[in-house]
């Protein structure tokens, strides 16, 4: 067993009264996990969180702990809060890579999962190991939406992804690729086709513009799409992204391992106004990524682009740059749930009541297409809950 994952277990206070699990959105069980490891219950704590959690293994990865467990753990009024995401990693790993998932048998019911991103897993897992048919369907040759096209391999190694998969198939879960609903086949086609229920999880993958004259030079690249395939793109030595959330981050970080000798990120706002994640944030500093706040980008042109101080009125300035990076944010997909006629807000997303369920009867959602971009673990707090309206709808209806 690892000594370091065993000395960061000895940390934990073991608290009556946990804060760290009142701060993680889906409640994980932090201080009886520790407390069943150091037990030598091993494999039973990988039982509980995957139970609890089935997207355990990626989240102990990728969550920003910092804001939810460790960071309402009550060391930090004193000292280093206890390193849950790693001792939950070391344990949900080993959950993942010793147990073999049996398929359960089949209760009469068939359910379709449009999308394959977080959402989808875990209401796939949810429900298939309750004896449901399920079928997911994904515009990719690889599923695992935003885990696998929009997180950079040093920080989710999609082998991790892959052995989940692997489990998902186990447990009967059927996977349909390079396929879009609502546009190949509709969600009329899969209610005709006897699912009793259609689950919507495509996310938000479609990036917004800036509207700004040169954007479509040859040398500016989304950074969700770069993010997706980033070794087929030729992005010289010097590179400057546009906006400061998560996807500007990981395309900073990612440019850096990628050759790139200078990667600057550029925000019209300051430090303290950046959406991402303030470890996020320090990871691009220490990676050597580096910032330049208050200036707005007017016109991009061939050698870099223009831009406006915006503290500072009337002062412009050029800066060059072999690639432009835009990431300002993402629209959702909106093929289908048009063509499905379903409710939308004024941003594009999908308007569901207090059971996930849509304005099309039968059809559910949740993940980021529900809420906009949020977390991985997010995603998953949303499908548990999505997943009991789900049962509890195909009960009512077809008795």
């Amino acid at each position: 067993m690892n000594k370091y994952t065993i000395d960061l277990a000895n940390t934990c206070l073991g608290c009556k009264k946990p804060l760290c699990q009142k701060g993680c959105p889906v409640g994980t069980p932090i201080e009886t996990m520790i407390r069943m490891f150091l037990s030598g219950e091993i494999a039973d704590a990988g039982k509980m969180l995957f139970e609890n959690n089935p997207l355990s293994v990626i989240c102990s990865l990728v969550c920003p702990h910092e804001k939810h467990c460790e960071g309402h753990c009550i060391l930090n009024k004193k000292k280093t809060a206890v390193s849950v995401g790693a001792i939950e990693h070391y344990i949900s790993d080993f959950y993942m890579n010793s147990t073999e998932f049996e398929k359960p048998k089949h209760n009469g019911h068939n359910v379709a999962i449009v999308g394959s991103g977080p959402a989808g897993i875990a209401l796939a897992f949810i429900l298939a190991a309750k004896g449901y048919g399920i079928t997911m369907y994904d515009g990719h040759s690889k599923i695992g939406g935003v885990l696998r096209y929009g997180i950079p391999d040093f920080r989710l190694d999609k082998r991790v992804l892959d052995k989940l998969i692997d489990r998902l198939k186990q447990l009967g879960v059927k996977i349909r690729r390079n396929i879009m609903i609502g546009k190949h086949i509709t969600v009329d086609d899969l209610f005709r086709d006897e699912f009793k229920a259609v689950f919507i999880s495509i996310g938000v993958n479609i990036p917004k513009k800036l509207n700004i004259k040169g954007e479509s030079l040859g040398h500016v690249h989304f950074a969700v799409n770069y993010l997706k395939d980033h070794r087929a793109y030729d992005i010289g030595k010097k590179v400057i992204v546009l906006g400061a959330g998560n996807v500007a981050m990981d395309a900073a970080r990612t440019a850096i391992r990628s050759g790139a000798k200078e990667v600057i990120i550029m925000y019209r706002k300051g430090e303290d106004n950046m959406p991402a994640e303030k470890h996020e944030i320090e990871c691009a500093k220490l990676d050597g990524v580096k910032f330049d706040f208050y200036k707005e980008p007017i016109e991009i042109v061939e050698d870099g682009l223009l831009y406006k101080r915006t503290d500072e009125e009337g002062v412009t300035g050029h800066e060059k740059a072999d690639a432009i990076f835009i990431s300002i944010s993402q629209n959702p997909n909106d093929i289908l749930v048009k063509n499905a006629n379903i409710e939308v807000s004024d941003r594009g997303l999908v308007n569901i009541d207090d059971t996930g369920m849509t304005s099309k009867k039968g059809v559910f959602s949740a993940g980021d297409i529900v809420t906009g971009a949020r977390t991985v673990v997010e995603a998953v707090a949303f499908s548990k809950k999505v997943a009991v309206s789900i049962e509890e709808y195909i009960d009512k209806e077809y008795k």
